[in-house]
């Protein structure tokens, strides 16, 4: 696996990613409902794309395929950070999580972490500030703003 700087080529083959591991992985913790609001086809590719382009996002790869990214911005808030569904406990979201961090040294670093990131981000040493709820497309999500110092 190689991790690299995002390329504005990567935003298909991301979004599609997006999609996937939202409703393979995170099925556990949502409704169908809840995945659909989350993470949908029509994702805006064009604002995604601007998005990376401002953070610092990077991109894992293996036999030339995207596996996994994150981004987070200059103030420290880790904004995304997936896994291919088939590609889970490997590896890759810690070695992601690894460099973006140590991309902002001056720390505090905060996510706002779906449940089913939750224990991942707490075995990294981040913990809850708050469980809160967020509306997307009319429908209600749970998730828990973390930090790391």
């Amino acid at each position: 696996m190689t991790i690299r700087e995002y390329d504005s080529k990567d935003i298909e083959e991301m979004t599609v990613l997006f999609y996937d591991t939202v409703h393979k992985i995170c099925s556990r913790d949502y409704t169908k409902e809840q995945l659909d609001a989350w993470s949908a086809k029509d994702i805006d590719r064009a604002a995604w794309d601007r998005s990376f382009l401002e953070h610092y996002t990077l991109v894992a790869e293996k036999n030339g395929m995207v596996v996994g990214f994150g981004d987070m911005d200059s103030t420290g808030y880790l904004d995304r950070l997936y896994v291919h569904k088939d590609y889970q406990g490997q590896g890759i979201a810690t070695a992601l999580c690894d460099r973006l961090e140590a991309g902002y040294p001056a720390g505090p670093v905060t996510t706002h972490a779906s449940i089913t990131a939750k224990p991942f981000f707490e075995s990294r040493g981040y913990r809850v500030i708050k469980e809160q709820q967020v509306e997307r497309k009319g429908v209600i999500l749970s998730n828990y703003v973390m930090q790391k110092l």
